[in-house]
């Protein structure tokens, strides 16, 4: 079993908070990072897949292929955006790192799996204190 990762960068809002509480509670709970007025990121993206090598290729899945269908589903629909307000799969959910991962991982495994291999791993670097690793469901 090989692992293979692919890296993808894009920038973004956001702001994590409840819209049932006031401004008061969610700075409580959430500190600075529910500022009514949105802050930002640059994050990194790490897509790792897992299968064995194509004795034919030398390869688990041609890298060219995978950034494209990354940034066909993911980042460019995240990049320069508030994820709030402005992205469809991230509706409806407190707009963590954590569950930010989660979506990608919903996004890309149909993909994924039609290239012949497995997702494995989605890392979203927020910080370069703070980071996510997601292994799916």
């Amino acid at each position: 079993m090989i692992y293979l990762t692919r890296r993808e960068r894009f920038n973004a809002a956001h702001r994590l908070y409840r819209p049932e509480w006031d401004d008061e509670k969610n700075l409580e709970v959430f500190g600075k990072c529910s500022n009514p007025n949105w802050h930002g990121h640059n994050y990194n993206l790490f897509v790792t897949v897992k299968g064995e090598v194509n004795p034919e290729l030398g390869f688990v899945v041609n890298l060219k292929t995978l950034g494209e269908i990354i940034r066909a589903e993911v980042t460019e629909k995240l990049d320069h955006k508030n994820l709030n307000t402005e992205v469809d799969f991230l509706s409806g959910i407190i707009m963590s790192t954590e569950n930010l991962a989660i979506r990608i991982w919903d996004q890309l495994e149909p993909h994924i799996k039609q290239l012949g291999c497995e997702l494995h791993c989605i890392k979203v670097i927020e910080t370069e204190n703070n980071f996510v690793e997601f292994y799916g469901h």
